[in-house]
C-alpha cells in the first residue's frame, strides 16, 4: 500500500444535537438522582447505551418498573399514551424529545385539522415514526415508492416524513403521490443535521477512493448514509467499531473519507478514524 492514507472525517459526522442533548440530560439526571429510567435505548448504539449503563442510565421496558427515580422520555419522541399514563402514576418525567420531531409532532397535527388525510414516509415500526403516527388518529406509514403507489386515488392529503428520511427516498414518494392525490400538501420535516450530513457523505464518496460510515446495524440512518454513499462509490463499507476495519479494504487507495450515523458516539469515530491511519 504507497504512503499513509488521508482520511476525511466528515465535518458532521457522528450525534447530532438532539442525540448529544438527550445523552446530556441522561448523564446529569443519573448524577442528581443517583440513577435515572429510560424506555428502550436513548440511541440506536451500543457503546453508547453501555456507556450510560455504567452511570446508572437503566432500561425498563415499562413505566411501572421505574419506581425510585425519574423516566427520561427520549429523543425519537413517546405516545400521547405514555405520558398520560407516567401522569396517572405520578412518575417524573425528564423530556428529552429532540426539539426537531416535537415540529413533526405540530406539523402533522396542522395537517389532521385541515381535514386532510395523513402520510408519514418513514420505517414501519421505528420508534420515531411509531411516536409522529400516534399525534393523529388514521395516519399511515409509506416506506417505499410500492407502497405509495398502493395507495391509489385521494381527494385531500397532507404529508410529513420522518426526520432521518432518506432525500431521494422522500422526492420518490412524493412524485407518485402527486399523481394520484388531488390536493396535495407536503412539509419538509427531514431535519437539518441528516441533510447536512447526507450532502457531505456523497461529497466525501465521489471524491476518495474508499467510504467508511460508522455506525450500528441497528441504526436506520447509518444504513441510510451507507445505501447513499454506495450509489458513488462501490468501495464503501459499514464498520460499528475499530476491530470491523479490514486491511484488504485499502488495496492501492491513497484517501479515505469518513462519516457516522446520527448515533455514532465521538470517541467510536476517532478510533475507526486511528485504526485507518495506522495501516
Amino acid at each position: 500500500m504507497p504512503g499513509k492514507l488521508q482520511v476525511t472525517v466528515a465535518k458532521d459526522a457522528g450525534f447530532c444535537f438532539g442525540v448529544r442533548d438527550a445523552i446530556e440530560k441522561a448523564r446529569e439526571t443519573a448524577e442528581k438522582f443517583g440513577k435515572v429510567y429510560m424506555l428502550g435505548n436513548i440511541v440506536h448504539n451500543e457503546r453508547a447505551v453501555a456507556d450510560l449503563e455504567k452511570r446508572d442510565v437503566r432500561v425498563v421496558k415499562s413505566l411501572s418498573e421505574a419506581t425510585d427515580a425519574p423516566v427520561l422520555f427520549r429523543a425519537h419522541g413517546t405516545v400521547p399514551e405514555l405520558w398520560e399514563h407516567a401522569k396517572e402514576q405520578g412518575v417524573e418525567i425528564v423530556d428529552a424529545t429532540c426539539p426537531l420531531v416535537y415540529e413533526i409532532h405540530h406539523e402533522i397535527k396542522k395537517l389532521h385539522e385541515s381535514g386532510r388525510r395523513i402520510f408519514i414516509v418513514g420505517d414501519h415500526g421505528h420508534d420515531e415514526v411509531v411516536a409522529i403516527q400516534a399525534q393523529v388518529p388514521d395516519a399511515t406509514v409509506i416506506s417505499t415508492p410500492a407502497e405509495a403507489r398502493a395507495i391509489g386515488r385521494v381527494k385531500k392529503a397532507g404529508i410529513v416524513s420522518q426526520s432521518t428520511q432518506m432525500i431521494e427516498n422522500v422526492q420518490e414518494i412524493i412524485n407518485i403521490l402527486m399523481m394520484q392525490v388531488f390536493d396535495l400538501k407536503f412539509v419538509n420535516t427531514i431535519c437539518f443535521p441528516t441533510r447536512r450530513n447526507q450532502d457531505q457523505i456523497k461529497e466525501l464518496a465521489a471524491v476518495n477512493d474508499v467510504m467508511i460510515v460508522v455506525g450500528s446495524y441497528t441504526s436506520a440512518n447509518t444504513k441510510r448514509l451507507v445505501s447513499v454513499a454506495k450509489k458513488l462509490n462501490s468501495k464503501t463499507y459499514q464498520v460499528e467499531s475499530a476491530a470491523d476495519v479490514k486491511n484488504e479494504w485499502f488495496e492501492g487507495a491513497e484517501k479515505v473519507g469518513v462519516s457516522a450515523g446520527a448515533s455514532s458516539p465521538d470517541d467510536l469515530i476517532e478510533e475507526v478514524v486511528e485504526r485507518i491511519r495506522e495501516l
